[in-house]
Parts: structure tokens; sequence; C-alpha cells
């Protein structure tokens, strides 16, 4: 019985050492000519890649424990190195392969092994057109070499004989005990028991991309990309391009200049605040509930008010993509799990470092979250600040994290503590969401009560900050990372019909813009603002610009399209492919006003897949 176990533990850490040998040969062999990399980064790199390392290593050790469940059965000894060979020749192929396509690939993509790769086993021939015929020679030979070496490791701590056990009570004692270990084997392969299973931004620890890429096991990122590698730009065919073209021609204007200018300044410190579920029915100001939100209407009579801002999707990992992105939703992906390509998007973090700001990201929750750090780390936040990073008696009061109020006020702090401007911070807020557990009770009805306490939070915060120096030179911007399905007979449109809030010193002069828009609108808006370039923006418009000539709202939800311009909205049914909801203004024809709005959001659909199939 001690034999098989020890066998295990030995074929586990052997795991764990091949993997973590190949971090630090990536390390120094891939790193950038002009790095300045230390010992201690290679290290950080390795400790932060365990947690990836593990759940690879669990998969791999899962067969061989079932193997020995089945062996301490057999009445006689079992050659186990003649048996397991071909199972450890598969690994270690597999293993050395990955590594060296990683190894080889890196310096050419800057991205770690994933299935991008098989975009390109159509046509080898063009795929290997950069390089020389001796490249390729040389990294066949390592791959056998190393895949040699490798063998023989995992061999040399597999015993020959594996001998049998011999009474029943140690078969039955080996056998549960085996079972017992699943647990956590389980466990482990998972990631854990949180929120979040394992993924890639789980090992996403610094502002240098390098170091996050080098804590990446790359067979780990090439299994978990398997299965959304798919060929986005074939969904969603509703038209010949030529007629998708000229449907979808104009649409996104790229609007650089002549943008009417709301600040009293071009470079202002820009604290971004996604208000969880925060959507329009709970808002007086936009014509949703009354006293619900009074901080959030009275912020709203002072500051700007967008009173027509639908948001883009109904999730937070959407919504906070089309927000900092300006990037477009999706019925059927969500891009923010998608590092492949989420890492390919512009960022107003990564805009604004550009122009000397430094950005950071607060959030109570689960940061590794639907692949959440990965996204923002790449998309310039620097320091990062969620769950883990408050105490356990913070965290107590709600299953999803830290309660409104204790973050609100870790926000003040951190904006306390900035020395150095301009800088930015994006918080992300999490009481108002399922199960609606808040230290709160003004309203009775508990899913209000729960937007009501965020409400609450909010204007306590916006009232400490104005009596600081930092109120003079701060624009805070609040949008809601998505709406809520409340009450539950509300329409699709009205779900997404949100609300957009600047407020803070930087703001000239209380407005109220009516101008139809989508929250990824915001990413170029305020840009334009501080007069900072947003040409990468493809699918953000600046809606305060002389340029934005058509201005209307595109939204997405699980099965449901939507489209809302001056002529009134449609959602379409993309399931049963059937108008869902549909209103148009008086003055027009309701069967061409509705015709020309589903054709305008189905030409925008395939659009927008067309696109994420590119990146």
């Amino acid at each position: 019985m001690k034999q098989r176990f020890v066998w295990l533990i030995k074929l586990y850490i052997m795991y764990i050492a091949i993997f973590v040998t190949q971090k630090v040969a990536f390390f120094y062999i891939d790193r950038p000519a002009d790095a300045h990399h230390t010992l201690s980064d290679c290290l950080a790199s390795v400790g932060h890649g365990l947690l990836l390392d593990v759940p690879v290593a669990g998969y791999l050790i899962a067969l061989p424990l079932l193997a020995t469940m089945a062996t301490a059965w057999w009445p006689r000894a079992v050659r186990l190195r003649a048996w397991a060979t071909a199972y450890l020749a598969v690994v270690a192929l597999a293993a050395s392969v990955m590594f060296m396509v990683d190894l080889s690939l890196y310096p050419f993509w800057h991205f770690k092994l994933d299935a991008t790769i098989f975009y390109y086993m159509d046509s080898p021939r063009d795929a290997l057109a950069s390089v020389s015929a001796g490249y390729v020679a040389l990294r066949l030979a390592v791959i056998a070499a190393y895949t040699a070496l490798l063998l023989w490791c995992l061999r040399a701590v597999t015993p020959r004989l594996l001998r049998p056990i011999g009474r029943l009570r140690h078969r039955l004692a080996y056998t549960l005990t085996a079972i017992v270990v699943t647990v956590p084997l389980v466990i482990s392969i998972r990631g854990g028991l949180g929120e979040s299973t394992a993924n890639i931004g789980k090992v996403y620890f610094s502002d240098d991309e390098y170091l996050n890429h080098a804590a990446i096991n790359p067979c780990f990122s090439l299994l978990a990309s398997l299965g959304k590698a798919e060929n986005y730009g074939e969904e969603f065919n509703y038209f010949a391009e030529d007629e998708r073209k000229s449907l979808f021609e104009g649409l996104y204007p790229q609007t650089e200049t002549d943008t009417v200018s709301l600040l009293n300044t071009t470079r202002p410190n820009v604290l971004v605040i996604l208000m969880e579920g925060f959507g329009g029915q709970f808002v007086e100001a936009v014509s949703g509930r009354k006293h619900i939100a009074p901080c959030y209407n009275r912020l709203a009579r002072e500051g700007i008010i967008f009173t027509n801002c639908y948001s883009n999707s109904f999730r937070t990992d959407r919504g906070t993509v089309s927000s900092l992105s300006g990037y477009p939703s999706f019925p059927t992906q969500s891009v923010m799990k998608l590092p492949m390509k989420s890492r390919t998007l512009p960022c107003i973090a990564a805009s604004l470092n550009a122009e000397g700001y430094h950005s950071s990201f607060l959030y109570g929750g689960d940061i590794n979250f639907t692949n959440m750090q990965s996204y923002l780390r790449t998309g310039g936040y620097a320091s990062i600040t969620s769950d883990v990073d408050f105490s356990a008696s913070e965290r107590k009061d709600n299953p999803w994290g830290v309660n409104d109020d204790v973050t609100f006020s870790r926000l003040l702090g951190m904006i306390a503590a900035e020395k150095a401007e301009p800088w930015h911070i994006c918080f992300l807020t999490l009481s108002s969401h399922e199960p609606w557990q808040v230290p709160y009770s003004r309203l009775d009805e508990k899913i209000p009560n729960a937007f009501a306490y965020t409400d609450h939070c909010l204007g306590a915060f916006v009232d400490s900050l104005r009596r600081t120096p930092a109120w003079q030179n701060l624009l805070i911007v609040c949008l809601p990372d998505h709406g809520y399905q409340y009450p539950g007979n509300i329409t699709s449109e009205q779900h997404h019909h949100n609300t957009m809030l600047w407020t803070g010193g930087a703001v000239r002069q209380h407005r109220v813009v009516t101008t139809l828009m989508n929250q990824s609108d915001m990413a170029a808006t305020l840009l334009g603002q501080l007069r900072i370039p947003h040409t990468e923006y493809t699918f953000s418009r600046d809606v305060l610009s002389t340029g934005y000539t058509y201005p209307f709202a595109f939204f997405t939800s699980k099965e449901n399209i939507g489209f809302a311009d001056s002529t009134g909205h449609t959602v379409y049914d993309i399931i049963g492919d059937k108008v869902a909801e549909d209103s148009t203004a008086a003055g027009h024809d309701p069967a061409a006003a509705t015709a020309a709005r589903v054709s305008r959001s189905k030409a925008i659909l395939q659009s927008f897949y067309d696109d994420l199939g590119r990146r």
C-alpha cells in the first residue's frame, strides 16, 4: 500500500518540477533583450505560476491514481514501469512539444501558447514562411531529446514492479484512502474552493507583462483555450459581405475633433466607478423609480447626466470590457474569458498611462473570477486591490466579498494616498447583487434596498471627497456595468436603458445629455474630453463630437439583440429568428422602421463577430 502512494507522490513532484524548470528556462531564454529582470523576478513568476502548475499536475496524476486503485485488487505483482511507459511517453511528448512551441513562438507573438496556433494549421507552409528549415530542424531535435529526458525522469521514479496487496482489509483501506485523496485532488484541479476556477488571470501579479507570461503554464494555456477556439467570423452571417458593409458603413464613425468641452481641464484625475447592476429603473433622474437613489439624483442635478446611455450587455465581465475598452458585447461569448482576444483590445488605463497617468483598480470581490485579473493587467492596471487585500472580518457579511461601505472607505484612502498626478482609479462596486445582503434597511423591498445602500455609500463617499483638496481636479464617472431585471416584468429595452453620470471639481457646469449612446461610448467620449487620440477604439463613439450624427444604441443578451434610434426600438430574438419587442415613434411607418432597425442590428452583430474573429 505504501509503495503505491510513494510512487504517486514522486510522480506528482516530478510533474511540478518539470513545470518549474520550464518556467525558469522560458524566463531566461525568451526575456526581452532590454529587460532588467532579476532572480527575484524569476522566483516570483515561478511561485505565482504554481497556481496553474498544480491543476495540470492534478489532471496528469488522476489516471495513475485510478490505476493504483485497480491494481490493489490484482492478486499478482504488476510490471508497472512497462505498463506505464506508454502513458508517460505521451505525457513527456506533449509537455515537450508544448514547451518548445511556446518557447519558439513567444518572441514572434508575445503571448503564450493557446488555440490561436490552430488557426494556422490549415496552411503550415505560410505559417513557417518566416523561419528557415534549419530553425525547424533544430527545434524538432530539441523536442526529441527533451522528450527522451522527460521520459527517463518519469520512468526513474516509477518502480519496476508493483507488489500485490495481500489482505482484503489492506485492499479496502487503500481503496478508501485513495477515494478520499481524490477530494483534494479535484479541488486542486478546479483551482480552489472560491468562486473562480483555475484560469490564466490567477497567475497575473505584475504590471510587467513578460513576468505574467513567464508564470503561465503553456499546457494549461493551450488546453484552457481549446474550447474557445471558434471561428467567430462565421457566426451570425446574415448578409453577403457587400450588403453587410453597406448596412454597417457610417454607424461607428471616427470622431477625433470638434468635441464640446465639458471640463475645466484636459488633465483631471479620473475616477471611474462601475456600479454593479445599477440600472436606470432605479434612478429617478432618468425616469426610474423614486426614492431608491436620492444621492445619485442629487449628483445628477449638479454634474453631467447622460440620460439615454444603454448598457451593452447583461453581465459584469461583458460590461467591464465594454466600459473600459469601448468594445461591444456578444450574445454567445465573454471576451474577458478569452485572453487571446482581450489582450488585443485597447483600454482606457493604457491610453491614460501613455499620457503620464498611473492606473489602479479596486474591487471587493474575487479578481480572478471570469479571468478579470488577466484582462485588467493586460489593459494597464498596475495596482489591483481585491478581496484578498481585506481582512476576514471585512469579508464575512457578503458571500461575494467586501461590502460597498468598506470598499468606498478604502477608495477614499487610496485617493488620499496618491502623491503623483495625474492618476486614474477604476472601482467596481459589489453589494447591489444577489443575494442582496447589505448592512442597511431604509427600504422594505430587499432588492431596491441593496441598490439604495450602494447609493448611500456613493453619496457619503462624494460628500467626504468634496471636503478634500483632491476634489478640485477630479472627474468622477459613474456608470453601471449592466442593468438588472427588476421588476421582473420590465422589457429588455428597459433593462438595458441605464445612465451615466460625470461629477467632480473638474466638471465645468451642470448639463443634461439626452443623446442616445452605449456604455461602450464612454471610452471615446472621456478620451475626447482629455484631447487624447482614440482611433483604436473602433466601436466607441465620442457622443459629444459634432461627428456623431446618427445617435443609436445597440445591446445584447443571451438570446436577443436590441437596437434603438430616433424611430423607436426593436429587440430581436436571435434564437427564434423573430421580433421579440418593438416600438415605433409617431411619424414613422412601423413596418419600414422595424425592418430597418432589424437589418441594422443584424449587420452590427455580424460585423462585431467578424472583428472578433480577426483578433
